[in-house]
């Protein structure tokens, strides 16, 4: 593999005047300029990325990790992210923690050894466990939930009004019955849902029976497990918000093997809309997230603390949830 000292030997200058060439960082003379071009193509010289990156102190590399990519939130979040980053003239390196915190933090650790410039995170663990990184000496903004006591930027969806949105959906239909399928219980994420899901009960006076709040993790086949012990109860509910979509699966798995049929049985409203919610049989009223939206703006964010002109303070942005109303509710019988 050539190196820059020979470009410089073969066109006889100086490996300076060879970068200053390559880099546009000095004047070099038309002639100077020609040979070190020449030089280079009879070589095949490619400047080396690493050194340039150390020379430069940017490597125009972000850090990406999500928490389950198999979640199609996440999967669109990185195609929106990987876009608006290429048009920046930045390059993506993805990590899916898989919902593991100690992944999340060897992925985290990793991607400073190789330079990032900065991080997006969807962070999976609780408070202490970011002790190790709290000095991490690149910016980090966090996406779909926020760590308490970590004073990072973030980028989320209005939680809190997405839970009161799709509780407030199923009461105009008159159920009183109604059940929660929460996420991870330590994660903003879940608690926030379920806050706003709280809060609306309370307005319309509707009592909230704890055993009617099931936590699936975001996970299908937890959701499902919880979904089948929720339905084998003497007092079933009448309707069900989910907190996100790979637990609508489990949900809609569960309703099929015990033969419930929705909405004759049981209406339902998920967060997140899946890409192929409305083929579901009935189509499926959804919480739509504005991912493109919250993609843009945590690059954003992103590449204002990169280029050092951000706000001195952490920035919290949160989104508005649309609803998206499809058939899977129906008025309460009775």
């Amino acid at each position: 593999m050539a190196t820059i000292k020979d470009v410089a030997r073969l066109a006889g200058v100086s490996t300076a005047t060879v970068s200053a060439t390559l880099n546009k960082t000095a004047y070099v003379s038309p002639e100077f300029e020609d040979r070190v071009l020449r030089a280079v193509k009879l070589l095949g010289y490619a400047p080396s990325g690493i050194a340039r990156s150390l020379k430069m102190g940017v490597t125009k590399l972000i850090g990406l990790i999500v928490a389950d990519i198999t979640n199609p939130f996440f999967t669109e979040f990185v195609q929106q992210v990987e876009k608006a980053a290429k048009l920046d003239g930045y390059s993506v390196i993805l990590c899916d923690a898989d919902q593991d915190v100690g992944e999340e933090l060897n992925f985290i650790r990793l991607l400073r050894e190789q330079r990032v410039d900065g991080l997006i995170l969807a962070p999976q663990g609780r408070p202490d466990d970011y002790d190790p990184i709290r000095t991490l000496d690149i910016p980090v903004v966090l996406i779909d939930r926020l760590v308490p006591f970590w004073a990072k930027d973030g980028v989320l969806l209005d939680n809190v009004a997405a839970g009161r949105l799709g509780a407030e959906h199923v009461l105009s239909f008159g159920h009183r019955r109604i059940a929660m399928i929460a996420g991870t219980p330590h994660l903003t994420s879940s608690t926030e849902r379920l806050e706003g899901f709280a809060q609306a009960l309370q307005e319309h006076g509707v009592p909230l029976d704890a055993d009617f709040i099931r936590y699936g993790n975001f996970r299908e086949e937890a959701a499902y497990t919880e979904c089948l012990s929720l339905f084998a109860g003497p007092l079933r509910p009448t309707a069900v918000l989910v907190a996100n979509n790979l637990m609508l699966i489990g949900l809609v798995r569960a309703l099929a093997e015990l033969g419930l049929h929705c909405p004759r049985d049981v209406s339902i409203v998920a967060i997140d809309d899946l890409p192929w919610a409305s083929a579901f049989t009935p189509p499926l009223t959804t919480i739509r997230q504005p991912i493109a939206e919250i993609a843009e703006a945590a690059l954003g964010i992103l590449l204002s603390r990169i280029r050092r002109n951000g706000p001195a303070e952490p920035v919290t942005k949160r989104v508005a949830p649309e609803l998206i109303v499809r058939r899977s509710c129906r008025a309460v019988e009775g």
